[in-house]
């Protein structure tokens, strides 16, 4: 596992798109069993090893996922997650240009928990939750278009659904529209950055995840690092 940040109390890692954060039908070992196992070999504990998994992203995407490693932690993170006060950056890969540079996204969705898909809509609806995102363009290829999403609620496939439903569907994602999978069975979305307040330094924390290791991803990470420092040297 690659290991973006650790103190005594938080612990964040760039999740692969084939790893689980939490247990499912396919019994593949979840990362906080991973994780478990290498603080307690690292820190050589005796018995058992607290973690708590305070968020979490779908199986076919990669990127940063925060974990506590002490209950007070646990706590205050989940009230951060809870009260909207942790700013999460996705960046998303699509065929489609968006309609607007940037725009602010606001559906109503339905999770059918036998399909585990979400379906959207644009007016209230009983049994619908409202579900926010702002977007931006950010670059693009010569077939494919880089948007940055930042989700303002936390919804059961937010990003892929209401970026499907203005007709940017993710690349790979055929559950949302895409017209093939991706050859490692993920999906072109990547929890980029999280920035919050640290549960028990009085800090602002920013953890930043580096792109899969993909020809497509790459060209895109290497294309915004170049901007960004033409930017700075300006």
């Amino acid at each position: 596992m690659e290991i973006l940040y650790e103190d005594n109390h938080i612990i964040a890692v760039n999740k692969k798109s084939s790893e689980i954060v939490q247990a499912d039908k396919t019994k593949d070992e979840p990362m906080p069993d991973r994780l478990k196992a290498y603080i307690k070999e690292k820190y050589n504990k005796p018995g058992d090893v607290y973690l708590a998994t305070v968020h979490r992203i779908d199986r076919p995407v990669s990127g940063v996922v925060l974990f506590a490693k002490t209950s007070k932690a646990a706590e205050r993170l989940s009230e951060l997650f809870k009260g909207r006060e942790v700013n999460k950056t996705y960046w998303a890969i699509v065929k489609k240009q968006p309609p607007k540079v940037t725009d602010v996204l606001r559906h109503y969705l339905w999770k059918n928990e036998k399909q585990n898909k979400s379906y959207a809509v644009l007016e209230p609806k009983s049994g619908y939750l409202e579900s926010v995102l702002k977007y931006e363009l950010i670059d693009k290829s010569d077939g494919y278009h880089l948007i940055k999403v930042n989700p303002l609620t936390g919804r059961h496939h937010q990003i892929r659904v209401q970026l499907s439903s203005i007709g940017c569907v993710i690349k790979g994602d055929i559950k949302y529209g895409s017209e093939r999978t991706n050859k490692d069975a993920s999906i072109s979305l990547h929890a980029r950055s999280i920035s919050f307040k640290h549960p028990v330094k009085d800090e602002i924390i920013t953890i930043t995840a580096p792109v899969p290791n993909d020809t497509l991803w790459k060209f895109f990470e290497e294309s915004q690092a170049q901007k960004n420092a033409s930017i700075e040297n300006n």
